[in-house]
């Protein structure tokens, strides 16, 4: 990622997100919904609400909140159907983007995803239009402050519990997975005390796009704005090189 830092991104992410923190509760409120809708209400029995409860903690998000979003879902028989939705499409100078969101009202999200892109001079393609520039891998961040040790010892006690990759960062530590193996290596990392600053499966791309004029660097953070405001999108991925 032309050597600047993921974990500095996150931290950008997140701290640009304290102002909007009940809409990272929302989300995750919402994909806490499907997995005990999908698994059950047991984090012991369903990995996937395990994966969700860490991302909820990872974001400070209080215990209780957690509990009540796990129980709500699991007592309620006439909770909302959330359906997850992509989109692709494309921002300024072909930069590529990918919206996955979860509604219970696609007209309604469709509207709202056309729009962002429409006001920031980008245009929604047709499904696969871009994915295939992007990789689906487990992404797990860890930051240096936070988690001291020897990175060759840490590199092969990622791959002893089944990462693909690991790098080292100036300020983190990033280790990749096949969608299939992060649950396992995220909770093998966990057991070990690896706190992380970032844990899910995401889209990475496979090469990056600069932009340097400054109406395209105006469009792009329109779009990214417009998509970050909407309740239904759960995430946003890109090629454009920050």
């Amino acid at each position: 990622m032309s050597g600047h830092s993921k974990f500095a991104n996150i931290k950008h992410k997140k701290e640009k997100n304290d102002a909007a923190k009940g809409k990272i509760f929302t989300i995750i409120g919402r994909e806490i919904a499907v997995a005990v809708k999908e698994g059950g209400p047991d984090p012991d029995n369903n990995s996937k609400l395990r994966d969700v409860i860490a991302k909820a903690k990872s974001n400070n998000m209080p215990n209780d909140t957690i509990e009540r979003g796990i129980k709500k879902a699991a007592g309620d028989a006439n909770a909302v159907n959330y359906e997850t939705v992509t989109y692709e499409g494309y921002g300024p100078n072909g930069t590529a983007i990918i919206v996955k969101a979860l509604t219970d009202n696609k007209n309604r999200t469709a509207s709202n995803v056309r729009n962002a892109f429409t006001k920031g001079k980008g245009s929604i393609g047709t499904q696969g239009c871009v994915s295939y520039m992007f990789d689906e891998k487990g992404q797990i961040i860890v930051a240096k402050e936070d988690y001291e040790t020897d990175a060759d010892e840490f590199m092969m006690m990622a791959l002893d519990a089944g990462a693909e990759d690991f790098s080292e960062e100036e300020d983190s530590y990033e280790i990749i997975t096949t969608p299939e193996d992060f649950s396992a290596v995220r909770e093998a990392l966990e057991k070990e005390g690896v706190p992380m600053a970032e844990a899910e499966v995401t889209m990475i791309p496979q090469t990056y796009v600069e932009l340097s004029d400054e109406q395209d660097l105006k469009n792009i953070n329109r779009i990214l704005d417009l998509l970050d405001e909407d309740d239904d999108v759960q995430q946003v991925y890109h090629n454009w090189d920050e």
